[in-house]
């Protein structure tokens, strides 16, 4: 016998739906966290200094100036290394008081990394030798003044050239710009900004003033790269989704325990 016969079955109904609602409700935000773990782990959100919208094309524009010191190498090091260890792809704009094209748009991130290699100290080799950076390509032959309006305007002029599907800048500068190319880096940032092409800038420990002036002029936030091995650096990873597991948890020990404690009770009319 599975039932109950019951001369006031109706009055139970009212009870009866009340479970059935409280149970649909539970079973729907389980099925809903289950779906959305899912897919969080099919669409992953990679963590990196700078945030870029999904598939976007991106074009790294990095200052190696005579301003950029030994201080900032290892924060250039950190940020380049992040972002090879990224899925994307990029292309490579190096600038001074000009700029030239490194490496194409849809690069793959990978290719990044030989160049950490030139903002890396290595290893001491033993007691009284400072360790030094390994010279690089630029430092004597083009770093020079610079003109953050060179490297920009490179960047405008490849993603328009190549007809980039949403291109983004990515600035990696002090930003201690020659007074004189203020004006010219102004009608750069606007000619960016009209042709809907987002800055994302990474300061390599600017000062004060020239962080703001940038924040003033682009409106965009700027992100501090952080030395190798501190707690700023450039993180790279995708985040297991705890929030989104214990969610689940949650409920799904709630639906059990609705369903252990408040057995199903079945009726028929008499």
């Amino acid at each position: 016998m599975t039932s109950i016969p019951l001369a006031d079955a109706g009055a139970l109904r009212p009870a009866a739906r009340r479970t059935f609602l409280v149970r649909a409700v539970l079973a729907a935000v389980l099925l809903g966290l289950v779906v959305a773990t899912v897919l969080v782990s099919r669409h992953p959100d990679t963590r990196t200094i700078v945030t870029l919208p999904a598939h976007s094309s991106a074009i790294v524009v990095l200052d190696v100036s005579a301003s950029i010191s030994a201080d900032t190498y290892a924060r250039i090091g950190a940020t380049l290394s992040s972002l090879a260890r990224s899925n994307g792809r990029y292309g490579l704009v190096v600038f001074s008081d000009q700029a030239y094209e490194a490496l194409p748009p849809g690069t793959p991130a990978a290719d990044l990394q030989p160049l950490v290699r030139y903002f890396t100290l290595p290893p001491v080799k033993g007691p009284g030798f400072a360790p030094s950076f390994p010279p690089n390509p630029w430092e004597r032959v083009f770093s020079a003044g610079t003109k953050i309006s060179a490297g920009l305007d490179l960047a405008h002029g490849i993603a328009l050239a190549d007809r980039l599907s949403k291109p983004v800048a990515i600035l990696i500068s002090d930003l201690d710009d020659d007074p004189d190319d203020l004006l010219r880096l102004n009608n750069v940032v606007e000619q960016l900004k009209s042709d809907h092409i987002p800055l994302r800038i990474v300061g390599l420990n600017p000062s004060p003033g020239d962080a703001g002036r940038f924040k003033e002029l682009t409106g965009a936030p700027i992100v501090q790269a952080g030395t190798v091995g501190a707690e700023s650096s450039p993180r790279n990873r995708t985040p297991f989704p705890w929030t989104l597991v214990a969610l689940v948890l949650l409920v799904s020990v709630t639906l059990a325990a609705y369903e252990l404690w408040g057995p199903r009770l079945d009726w028929r009319e008499a």
